[in-house]
């Protein structure tokens, strides 16, 4: 009760204490929201991709972009060290595809047996994801969501663009399965057969081809799995010496392109951190060295009445923690509102910036009350080694 008599006897100056570390904590946790919720997607990409080599057209990007036949997928397979290979299809999901701050919402092909491979496992909040036919589609949490479909609905997809066009077109799909929110790409995918994200590709070609294209051949990728003890950027090598018109990249090259994005969001919340202990440290500082000066005659007093060195560090120590954890919970707050207001507007459009995870929340409260400590040693120092007859003395 004591310390917080004395930080109300100074309520001006430590009111303004405490808002310097409660805007620092509210950049730390609004730009350390963003960082988890990019990282989340990082990660997810991590798994995903190192376990497997993926290949494509030879013209395309690492993340696919070109068309390849359909028996490219049998040359793939007779290659040593490979032990299954599987065809991918995959195609927008919207004719808009607008601003993402993730991965688009996806039309993906669903290949029965990679389960057995992939190390990236998929489950149902309801309905199932096994035996998908013709017609049947298994949506992402996030899609489900935007489309306000459950399952046993009948979905129209590839979703139209805003200004209607003749040559769009799209199909019903009946959905059989929603799946589990994962906080990563699978939230948009819209999971449907082979055949059926085939005819996708064909109906996104400019209508002056599409008749031309038999798509049944056509495919946009390769998914493939190495024997065991196998090397998969040796495998990759392989591939590409080996098939004529694919591009088989290394799964290092991949997981690699994830962690120095990963750094990137890492470093922005590190600058965030930087401006909390900045701003908010600085004023945590000069506050309790302000109070120390005040206080000469009361910390004189207390000396003199046996109060001892630690007993005077603890009480300076403790008022510091007191600010920085007001200040952190105040800025914790504002940032989770803003966060959760933001997530809300954008929701519908599954533009979600952040995830305010519970790690970040305590990360947050310990860092604020910890700021407030290590801001507190000095002036707590100063005044424990008061000696009590000049303190008793000052005016």
């Amino acid at each position: 009760m004591e310390i917080l008599r004395n930080l109300w006897r100074r309520k001006l100056r430590n009111v303004l204490t405490i808002s310097g570390i409660a805007i620092g904590i509210l950049a730390y946790s609004t730009m350390g929201a963003m960082a988890e919720k990019n990282n989340k997607l990082i990660d997810g990409g991590i798994q995903y991709y190192s376990d497997h080599v993926t290949v494509g057209a030879s013209n395309a990007s690492p993340f696919g972009g070109g068309l390849i036949t359909l028996e490219k997928v049998e040359e793939v397979r007779k290659v040593e060290g490979v032990a299954a290979a599987f065809p991918s299809a995959v195609a927008l999901a919207k004719a808009d595809s607008g601003i993402s701050f993730g991965p688009p919402a996806t039309l993906v092909s669903n290949q029965a047996g990679v389960e057995e491979y992939s190390t990236f496992k998929l489950s149902v909040s309801s309905g199932r994801l096994d035996n998908i036919k013709d017609g049947e589609v298994v949506l992402g949490a996030d899609l489900a969501k935007e489309l306000i479909a459950k399952v046993g609905d009948t979905v129209h997809l590839p979703l139209p663009p805003k200004e209607p066009r003749e040559d769009f077109i799209n199909h019903p799909f009946t959905v059989v399965g929603i799946l589990d929110k994962t906080l990563t790409a699978p939230d948009t995918m819209a999971l449907i057969t082979l055949r059926e994200a085939q005819r996708a590709l064909g109906d996104a070609l400019p209508p002056a081809i599409r008749s031309q294209v038999d798509t049944t051949k056509l495919i946009s990728g390769i998914d493939v799995y190495g024997n065991p003890r196998v090397d998969l950027d040796e495998l990759a090598k392989k591939i590409n010496a080996e098939v004529q018109g694919l591009k088989a990249t290394p799964p290092s090259e991949l997981v690699d392109l994830f962690k120095q994005v990963s750094l990137i969001f890492s470093a922005i919340t590190l600058g965030a951190a930087l401006l909390a202990l900045i701003v908010g440290g600085l004023a945590v500082v000069n506050t309790m060295l302000m109070s120390v000066t005040e206080r000469y005659r009361e910390i004189g007093l207390k000396r003199a009445l046996g109060a001892r060195t630690h007993h005077i560090l603890q009480e300076f120590l403790a008022e510091s923690a007191v600010i920085g954890l007001v200040g952190g919970s105040i800025g914790l707050a504002f940032g989770w509102a803003i966060t959760t207001a933001i997530n809300g507007a954008t929701a519908k459009d599954n533009l979600e910036l952040f995830l305010f995870s519970p790690a970040l929340a305590i990360g947050a409260l310990l860092f604020a009350t910890g700021l407030g400590v290590i801001a507190g040693v000095a002036p707590a120092l100063q005044a424990a080694r008061l000696d009590p007859v000049t303190a008793l003395r000052s005016q």
